[in-house]
């Protein structure tokens, strides 16, 4: 095995600030739908990206959506409800150590 496949093997996934700020919201709160993560980031999530940012997370395995179950009487689409997977826990955990590390701060091990 080559040292730049082994060292690409033990970096964390990237994580933006987008998606660190919606895997706390999520990790916080549970299950939301996106207007709802766009209503509690006070203004720091926007409408028009939230979804493709939850898009691109769902494909790597951060997040998990499910439509939401409507009776036969509602109108419209289903909205789709997202939560953290483990993975996407263990990710925002990672970084949250990353961070404190970073700063100065004493991390019990």
């Amino acid at each position: 095995m080559s040292t730049s496949s082994t060292t690409s093997q033990l970096r964390p996934p990237r994580l933006a600030p987008t998606e660190a700020l919606i895997l706390q919201l999520l990790a916080g709160h549970g299950e939301m739908y996106g207007l709802q993560l766009v209503h509690e980031s006070d203004g720091e999530l926007k409408r028009g990206t939230v979804y493709v940012t939850l898009g691109r997370m769902e494909e790597r395995g951060l997040v998990a959506s499910r439509a939401e179950r409507r009776g036969p009487p509602t109108p419209g689409l289903p909205r789709r409800l997202y939560q953290p997977t483990a993975l996407g826990l263990q990710v925002l955990q990672t970084w949250a150590r990353l961070a404190a590390v970073l700063a100065g701060e004493k991390v019990p091990s």
